[in-house]
């Protein structure tokens, strides 16, 4: 499926693309319900921002456990049907790739060692503020020397397309097979397969 909520015509070319990690380049594998059981989270809470609220004491003991989830999960990582060949494509094409998680560095090192993947820069939860915000993305934009109107951020969930939204960069939101959620109008374009994100740049450069 591909879907685009505006004109391309006034678009600048896409220069870059930011990708989120768990559930855009690799398979959903962290169980947030679960996490936030264990925790005594309220279900539907952000995970980070709850922990955030929390005393100090509580705090070292929830990340504790978030980095035994994260570690297992990163583990058990699989790649998303795409995801190799569209980094190399679009490489080929000149086209330089960060990712901006809300993981740890530590989780991310091991998915990107066992699947064999690299970006030109990496962004996590341990480098600062983190989506929603728009800093980390403009971050991985002044990283990648590459200004927010020519970038495309792609992501599956809420907080990847309002990051990217006001950081001022082009959306996708990476659905996959899953129904399209009520939050995709959002989103510059609706994907279910990341070699769409290809069909994107070939379509702003015409």
């Amino acid at each position: 499926m591909y879907h685009g909520k505006g004109s391309l015509d006034d678009a600048a070319r896409i220069r870059a693309v930011v990708f989120d990690m768990d559930g855009t380049i690799t398979r959903p594998c962290l169980d947030f319900d679960a996490i936030r059981a264990e925790l005594g989270i309220e279900a539907g809470q952000p995970l980070l921002e709850a922990m955030e609220r929390m005393t100090p004491d509580d705090r070292a003991a929830a990340e504790k456990v978030v980095q035994r989830c994260e570690a297992a999960a990163a583990d058990a990582s699989e790649l998303q049907d795409g995801a190799a060949d569209t980094l190399r494509a679009l490489r080929a094409r000149g086209i330089r790739v960060g990712l901006l998680t809300r993981n740890s560095r530590r989780s991310v090192e091991t998915v990107l060692q066992k699947h064999g993947l690299t970006f030109d820069f990496i962004r996590t939860r341990e480098d600062g503020a983190f989506k929603p915000s728009a800093e980390p993305v403009l971050a991985v934009c002044r990283a990648l020397e590459v200004p927010p109107a020519r970038v495309l951020t792609v992501g599956d969930y809420l907080f990847d397309i309002q990051a990217g939204a006001a950081a001022g960069t082009r959306t996708a939101l990476m659905i996959g097979d899953r129904e399209t959620p009520a939050f995709a109008g959002l989103a510059d374009y609706v994907i279910r397969s990341l070699r769409e994100v290809l069909d994107i740049i070939e379509r702003e450069t015409l």
